[in-house]
């Protein structure tokens, strides 16, 4: 597998700006605002008692364009400017901080939304940031002492290692986005946007039918105690086209259908978006006439977009590091180091300088994460056995350093995340011998029929203790593919759920096409944008419900243009 990075005369002009200081700041004066008050501050909270050890400052400024439209028509033009301030304030020591875990309580140094002024006036900025480290401060020493009283009631914990690495600071300022980089074309996508929704007029049976684009452009500033000077741009265009159908039991099915790319001219051309939309309008067609899927255990082939998600929930969550931390986690594999986790042929690593795969763009790209460390390529899975945790900032046994993954969304604190996850297998196998193999086990098993998951709307899992350690995977676009030759046959209504160690040993061969999903993931830090890469797999056991189904009645009243 060949990966692909772009950019590097624009990479190598930001370097060359970061190795003289003088120049790239002069260009920015944010930058400058931000570490001078940085230092102030730190020259008194670090002489208070508890004293204050680290103090950092995340702002995201954010020109955002956002259109949609709705059956051929307008529906949403908006064009926003921000700039949001993150404060994350530790005091104590790196060895017990005020972030360390409050044991049978509930309790995460938090702060709500802060928005600094757009203008590059230093009084205004600096009274803000004085005001929200003021009250960051209040609160980490009142979060410090509720940390010291619960560590002294609680029984002895199995994870001693510090609550914070402090790391050599890191600098990379990139110049400020030029105005042609900030928002799109509003007229030519308000054109295509209407275009593409229209679509779906095509059929009265479609009761909702959405189109549209989301251009960001966020510059992302990190400056903290430590020495850290952070200023990199983080363009993302993201387009949506939606539909959903009713069946005429009430079932509501929706298909969506998503695109990515760094720029706006980036995105595919509207020839072919609108390709995919025809074939988008049959499948909701088929689904609306297709037949419900009752409960199952067999065979199934998933895509690699439905195999990218299904690992991304059942895999990428259960080794992001940070968690392994909490005493109230299941830690499915915190004590399986250097043991086999999933099949020899299959390697999994996760590398956010990935900007790009086989010309695709990536949405789990990023330089640095949001703790101000680089984000480095790590290899989790060599030939199924597991070697390596996604860090932050906040260590675990056996880990002591971050591999740049602490991420977050703004107002809210990073932890250990995933980002561009790719899944390899060393024997792959043609798309054409997966589906006989499927065939071949649904066979054995004594199935008339296997499943083949061809689309993923999302998918969650759950990872604690005191709940089911479970999984819940919602497909959109589902098959059943029949043992005596019969055609597939699109059926609707499937979840597929289950335990993630019992549905790795399942997993038996890979291959076909490597595709990618690029998507939001939500978690305890928000939602960050992350990518799946992987091939088709094909599982020998598998298990489905029925989904969630709508208990209206299927809608009375014609679509006013259904004549």
């Amino acid at each position: 597998m060949k990966t692909h990075l772009s950019g590097p005369t624009l990479l190598g002009v930001a370097l060359a700006l970061a190795a003289l200081p003088g120049l790239a700041q002069a260009q920015d004066p944010l930058l400058n605002i931000l570490e001078q008050e940085v230092k102030r501050e730190m020259q008194v909270l670090g002489k208070q008692e508890p004293p204050a050890y680290y103090l950092s400052y995340r702002v995201a400024e954010v020109h955002e364009v956002s259109l949609g439209t709705s059956f051929g028509a307008l529906a949403r033009s908006d064009e926003t400017q921000a700039r949001y301030l993150t404060v994350t304030l530790r005091v104590g020591s790196p060895g017990m901080d005020n972030y360390h875990q409050l044991r049978g309580q509930f309790g995460f140094p938090s702060m709500g939304r802060i928005d600094l002024p757009l203008a590059d006036e230093p009084a205004a900025i600096q009274q803000e940031l004085w005001s929200a480290t003021s009250d960051a401060y209040q609160q980490a020493v009142a979060m410090l002492a509720r940390v010291k009283a619960n560590v002294a009631v609680k029984s002895e914990e199995g994870d001693k290692s510090p609550d914070f690495w402090l790391s050599e600071p890191n600098v990379f300022v990139e110049p400020p986005p030029k105005p042609a980089e900030l928002g799109c074309d509003q007229t030519l996508w308000t054109k295509r946007l209407k275009e593409q929704s229209a679509v779906f007029l095509k059929d009265p049976a479609i009761f909702d039918a959405s189109s549209g684009l989301e251009s960001q452009m966020m510059r992302k500033y990190f400056v903290s105690s430590s020495g850290d000077r952070i200023a990199e741009n983080c363009p993302a265009n993201h387009l949506a086209v939606s539909a959903t159908i009713k069946a005429k039991d009430g079932m509501e099915l929706p298909l969506i259908k998503t695109y990515f790319a760094f720029s706006p001219d980036g995105l595919p051309s509207q020839e072919t978006i609108m390709n995919d939309l025809q074939e988008m309008l049959q499948h909701l067609r088929a689904l609306k006439a297709a037949p419900v899927a009752e409960p199952y255990s067999g065979p199934a082939l998933l895509s690699g977009r439905a195999a990218g998600v299904f690992f991304h929930e059942i895999f990428g969550h259960r080794v992001e590091g940070q968690r392994l931390r909490n005493e109230e986690d299941a830690q499915t594999f915190k004590k399986k180091i250097n043991e086999p986790v999933l099949p020899a042929h299959l390697s999994v690593f996760f590398d956010p300088q990935m900007k790009s795969f086989a010309g695709q763009p990536l949405t789990g790209y990023y330089r640095y994460d949001d703790q101000g460390c680089k984000g480095a390529r790590v290899n989790v899975v060599e030939s199924g056995i597991l070697k390596r945790f996604l860090m932050s900032r906040t260590p675990i046994a056996g880990f002591p350093e971050s591999n740049g993954h602490g991420r977050a969304q703004s107002f809210l604190q990073p932890v250990a995340r995933q980002s561009n996850l790719v899944v390899e297998t060393s024997r792959t196998h043609p798309r054409d011998e997966l589906r006989s193999a499927l065939i071949a086990l649904a066979k054995a098993q004594n199935k008339p029929y296997a499943y083949y998951f061809d689309e993923v709307e999302a998918g969650f899992t759950l990872t604690t203790r005191f709940l089911p350690n479970a999984f819940n995977i919602m497909p959109t676009l589902v098959y059943r593919v029949y043992t005596d030759g019969r055609p597939d046959e699109v059926v609707r209504g499937v979840d597929l759920i289950g335990t993630p160690l019992s549905m790795f040993s399942q997993i038996d061969q890979a291959g076909g096409p490597t595709e990618v999903f690029n998507g939001i993931c939500g978690a305890e830090s928000g939602g960050v944008p992350v990518s799946a890469i992987c091939p088709m797999l094909l599982v020998k056991v598998i298990e489905t419900q029925k989904s969630a189904k709508s208990q209206e009645r299927p809608i009375a009243l014609p679509r006013p243009d259904a004549n």
